[in-house]
């Protein structure tokens, strides 16, 4: 079990005085049988009137509102988590589905809906053949498929952090052979829905105590996939992990557009804004 001081601060510098439009954060630990939220804070500024809701999949998402010009947008969140995930996993998956292929029940398949549908189109069907190609046989092992294919990612697709905003389609992924951990998480997630699987995108932060306590944490995406009797299963391909003992979820989604951790937009002039820094410290 690990105790942890998470701190996020974000900052955006533009070259004269903006108005900032809402925005949207997304930033609250996201609490769970294997995480707890002990303690959280976000700050904002220039001052904002912030309101809180959860969206349709149950992440807090903190709304604020900003009444003056600024030259400087600093968002802070500050939380203490109890992360208590096992290095080791063993998934208790229903019988009905260790052996690939399987079905969902009907209940199932009405609530995976979406999440089981792929985001991206795939014309030639180079994506779903490329997946294909790790099913070994006719009826496998559902969980090693899972696994050979989040280690087929990590061994075709060399990791590069990347902090501009958007991401890149699988195709363009698989046909680069490099992409950040969001690209990687998107490319898994597709491969796993061209085969029939349900799975959702995560964003949050993975926490790495070998890289020192001054660099211990960064943002991070990940994937999930529902397998009944398991539920939903921690698949990490950027760093071939299964399971979430060193990740702290934040917001869950279909795609990665709903899972951004910040969003939103400023009125000025179009080349007023100068740039963005991002730090992240995760410590015991």
């Amino acid at each position: 079990m690990n105790l942890l001081n998470i701190r996020h601060r974000t900052t955006y510098c533009y070259r004269e005085p903006v108005q900032l439009g809402p925005h949207r954060f997304m930033l609250r630990p996201r609490e769970g049988h294997d995480l707890r939220l002990l303690s959280g804070k976000l700050d904002v500024a220039p001052a904002a009137t912030l309101s809180w809701t959860n969206d349709i999949f149950g992440n807090a998402v903190a709304t604020a509102q900003f009444a003056r010009a600024t030259e400087r947008l600093v968002i802070e969140s500050l939380a203490v988590v109890e992360l208590a995930a096992a290095p080791w996993p063993v998934f208790d998956i229903a019988a009905s589905a260790i052996r690939y292929p399987f079905d969902y029940s009907p209940d199932e398949r009405i609530d995976l809906a979406a999440l089981a549908e792929s985001h991206y189109p795939d014309p030639s069907n180079w994506l779903a053949q490329w997946a294909r190609g790790f099913v070994l046989n006719q009826e496998t092992d559902t969980l090693a498929l899972l696994k050979d294919l989040a280690t087929g990612v990590f061994e075709r697709i060399s990791y590069q952090s990347r902090e501009e905003e958007g991401t890149q389609s699988p195709l363009q992924t698989l046909e680069r052979g490099w992409g950040s951990c969001r690209d990687l998480a998107v490319l898994f997630i597709e491969a796993a829905r061209s085969l029939g699987f349900g799975a959702r995108i995560i964003s949050g932060y993975l926490y790495n105590p070998d890289r020192g306590a001054g660099d211990a944490g960064s943002t991070h995406a990940w994937a999930e996939i529902f397998l009944p009797g398991a539920g939903w299963i921690t698949f990490d391909p950027t760093n071939r992990g299964v399971g979430g003992f060193n990740l702290i979820p934040v917001a869950v989604g279909r795609i990665i557009n709903q899972v951004m951790p910040i969003s939103g937009a400023f009125h000025g002039a179009t080349d007023a804004f100068q740039g963005m820094s991002v730090e992240v410290q995760i410590a015991p």
